[in-house]
């Protein structure tokens, strides 16, 4: 079972997310900040993660950093989920080292279609 981990301030957010994810087959850990995201990614080794931009503590994009350079897979798919949606966004944080984009709100419907294409899964 693939492990994915969410790093979502947001309740409603979080829980929405790891419902979708479970109930296609994934385990999931939950991380409600920033800087546990980072200590979380590196214990966890989880398969891929879902990286909420506004965080309360440090932002996604120094998440992102901290993660990319840490002793967690350095070629982890890291997938924003983000209410970023001003024109240059998506391609900002995809040159920040961001593997996908998905812009909040996620459709339940496809959002697991787009979370597959970009961990190299297929349906």
């Amino acid at each position: 079972m693939q492990k994915a981990l969410v790093i979502e301030d947001n309740e409603d957010n979080m829980n929405l997310i790891t419902f979708i994810l479970h109930k296609y087959g994934y385990s999931t850990v939950w991380a409600e900040n920033g800087r546990r995201g980072v200590e979380l990614a590196i214990q966890e080794k989880p398969d891929f993660i879902i990286l909420d931009i506004q965080l309360p503590d440090i932002d996604g994009y120094e998440v992102l950093r901290l993660i990319r350079v840490s002793e967690a897979n350095g070629n982890l798919p890291i997938i924003a989920m983000t209410s970023y949606a001003m024109s240059g966004d998506r391609e900002k944080l995809l040159n920040a080292g961001c593997t996908g984009y998905i812009e909040k709100p996620i459709d339940p419907e496809s959002v697991m279609v787009e979370i597959r294409k970009i961990i190299g899964e297929t349906p």
